[in-house]
């Protein structure tokens, strides 16, 4: 276990890397990566039980304490973002299938990811858990619908059909992880350790198949979609932070909010796009997962070295 514990860390330290060079090898051996496609949906599945047993109702909380810093978020979350992701992708004139991903992306709730570069940045780690964790709860409901409104007019999209897709490899898994930790509490402090280097594969696993089977697409506009894929992650991280600063939030819960909004579900988009759309359509979930770990750990890395003005962010879930 301890084996284990240590590589689950190495892994949480160097994801954005880990994630970049699972999108290289999957240029590389395209044949290969893209025989994993099938199984995107289960791995998604997996990661998302694994972040249902690091929750705990405390978690919650501060959606009762803070509601207005919570509600930032997912205004923001369900709002603003999938517009933006629309409009990049129109003023880049991106094709139908890659304006849909770059719509789905911006539909996704908040990245798993999240917790650990807000804890990294000195952000405020309960605000970020309460806010990753009520997106993801209400992604079910809100993500269809935004992409049924933004694409629905590009591509025929059953809305029905991506509501049943998110319960079934979100809401159940992360459902069944809290219900586990409630019961099985010992057991599941035991592999919590563990937990990140589980995750981290099945992302780049994902990564790794959706960029294989995209390749060709990637060679031949890959630039365009890198850059929309950047602008999106970054008019993301600054409007989080600008909203919580309109707010006056301290400032470490500007920075989670900056965070959260900025680093999007990028895996589940990735799923859904597979699934309902065409392997092309999730390529802008795979570099946007690729980007927001890499932005992600840049932002983090210039905020550790700036306390922030509430002080150390707080440990309590």
């Amino acid at each position: 276990m301890r084996t284990l514990a240590t590589a689950a860390a190495f892994a949480g330290r160097w994801f954005g890397l880990l994630i970049l060079a699972s999108a290289l090898l999957g240029l590389l051996v395209p044949d290969q990566a893209a025989q994993f496609t099938p199984w995107i949906s289960a791995l998604l599945g997996v990661i998302m039980f694994g972040m249902g047993l690091t929750l705990r109702p405390a978690d919650f909380r501060p959606v009762l304490t803070r509601p207005q810093a919570v509600l930032l978020g997912l205004v923001a979350q369900f709002t603003i973002m999938p517009a933006a992701g629309w409009a990049l992708a129109e003023l880049l004139q991106l094709p139908p299938l890659l304006l849909v991903g770059m719509v789905l992306v911006g539909a996704a709730p908040g990245g798993t990811a999240s917790n650990v570069i807000v804890y990294l940045a000195r952000g405020d780690v309960a605000l970020s858990v309460a806010m990753t964790s009520v997106s993801t709860l209400l992604a079910p409901f809100a993500t269809p619908l935004l992409v049924l409104w933004l694409a629905g007019s590009t591509l025929p999209v059953d809305a029905g059909g991506l509501l049943v897709s998110i319960l079934q490899v979100v809401l159940v898994p992360v459902v069944l992880g809290i219900a586990a930790r409630a019961l099985l509490s010992r057991a599941v402090e035991k592999v919590l350790p563990v937990l990140p280097l589980i995750s981290v594969a099945g992302i780049m696993v994902v990564v790794f198949a959706v960029v294989g089977a995209n390749a060709d697409a990637l060679l031949s506009t890959g630039a365009l979609v890198v850059l929309a894929v950047v602008l999106h992650n970054a008019f993301g991280l600054a409007l989080g932070y600008t909203a919580g600063k309109a707010l006056r939030l301290p400032e470490s819960s500007r920075r989670a909010a900056s965070i959260e909004v900025g680093m999007q579900n990028s895996g589940l988009s990735a799923a859904l796009a597979t699934a309902h759309f065409a392997p092309l359509a999730a390529l802008p979930a795979a570099l946007f997962s690729v980007w927001h770990n890499i932005s992600g750990a840049l932002l983090a890395s210039f905020w550790s070295r700036r306390p922030a003005e509430a002080g150390t962010p707080s440990a309590e879930a």
